[in-house]
């Protein structure tokens, strides 16, 4: 077993061969899957809200997207991971993969500009990779039917892999709830969206490797993300002070396996 318990978040200790590799086999096997990656925000978000903290729990895969979730792991379960698995970067990983098999994506959140830009992107790194369909976020809670509705256009373009782009915490419940009605894997990824459409800079990689992306992003929206690198980046390092010295049990909650009645589209 991979997951291990970062605050009483379920994470995989796991790199992005394996992850690539699960997220290819689901595909082809057409089976349901859910993966996301998690940075500090992404298990704070969780530890704050005891019924998101499940729908992660019940996820198939949780790399860990950020260096301090890699540390985490490393310091309580003794992991010995050399690298995080970051969401952008895995992306580029399963793409390239899924474009060497010819397995079509969906591109699923976002605006309608973003992903204008994103796909000669992709095309342009991956010429062989199939689209089968673009959809961009509605910028609302899902309507009676409508999930339902946005299944049936995911299966009908032939997709075999959905590529989630709703930011944090809206695409793991988007993820959550969808996974039962899709036979294939829905990837939560974050910023790659925006990363590789070229609208957000990426930091250096000294900056990566030490754990300072935080203070990258924060220099490039703080009035957006000051709440939450301030007030999280704390309580994150506080709690896994906790868990480590058994101050703090960090039980994780059983996972989720009801729907949610509403979430984001």
């Amino acid at each position: 077993m991979t997951k291990k318990n970062v605050l009483g978040v379920l994470v995989d200790a796991t790199d992005y061969a394996e992850a690539t590799e699960r997220v290819v086999a689901a595909a082809q096997e057409r089976r349901p899957m859910a993966l996301t990656a998690l940075a500090v925000h992404g298990v704070m978000t969780g530890v704050l809200d005891p019924p998101h903290n499940a729908r992660l729990n019940s996820f198939d895969v949780v790399t860990p997207d950020g260096q301090p979730v890699r540390w985490a792991l490393n310091l309580l379960h003794g992991a010995g991971l050399t690298d995080r698995v970051y969401g952008p970067l895995l992306t580029l990983h399963v793409l390239s993969r899924f474009a060497d098999e010819g397995l079509p994506v969906y591109l699923y959140g976002s605006t309608d500009e973003t992903l204008a830009r994103l796909i000669p992107e992709l095309e342009r790194m991956f010429p062989a990779l199939k689209i089968a369909g673009v959809e961009a976020s509605k910028f609302r809670a899902v309507q009676p039917g409508e999930d339902v509705e946005i299944a049936d256009r995911i299966r009908a373009s032939g997709a075999r892999l959905v590529l989630v782009g709703l930011g944090c915490p809206r695409q793991e419940v988007f993820a959550y709830a969808m996974r039962p009605l899709l036979d294939m894997p829905l990837m939560a990824v974050g910023a790659a969206f925006d990363y590789h459409a070229g609208l957000l800079r990426q930091p250096p990689p000294w900056m990566q490797r030490a754990g300072l992306e935080w203070f990258w992003r924060l220099g490039l929206e703080p009035k957006r993300l000051w709440r939450r690198y301030v007030i999280l980046n704390p309580a994150y390092l506080g709690r896994l002070f906790a868990q480590k010295t058994g101050l703090w049990k960090a039980r994780p909650p059983a996972p989720a396996t009801e729907r949610p009645s509403t979430f984001a589209v």
